[in-house]
């Protein structure tokens, strides 16, 4: 296998394990609101603030769907403890209290 393929490899199984921590990660009470989103950016970056500059934390990949907090802060919403996704690259899945 060339190296080239190693690190694609590689890659693509990094997204997918980061993927897959990061939705275990609720927000308090994010499940309960019934609100629930899907990421309509080919990846959407997570933050730890309600703040464009704050520190990426996660990502998500098209399609993917998660509960959220309902309400906008600065752009963002809440997805989990110290995770902000902007609310202009979700939709709020049909029939969700968004």
């Amino acid at each position: 296998m060339s190296k080239k393929t190693l690190i694609i490899v590689g890659a693509i199984v990094a997204v997918i394990v980061i993927y897959a921590l990061n939705t275990n990660k609720q927000a308090s009470g994010a499940a309960a609101t019934g609100c629930k989103v899907t990421v309509i950016a080919d990846v959407l970056n997570a933050r730890e603030s309600a703040d464009g500059n704050a520190k990426v934390v996660g990502k998500y990949l098209r399609d993917a769907q998660f509960d959220a907090l309902p309400g906008i802060q600065n752009g963002f919403r809440k997805v989990a403890d110290d995770k902000w996704v902007a609310a202009a690259f979700t939709e709020p899945v049909a029939g969700s209290a968004c």
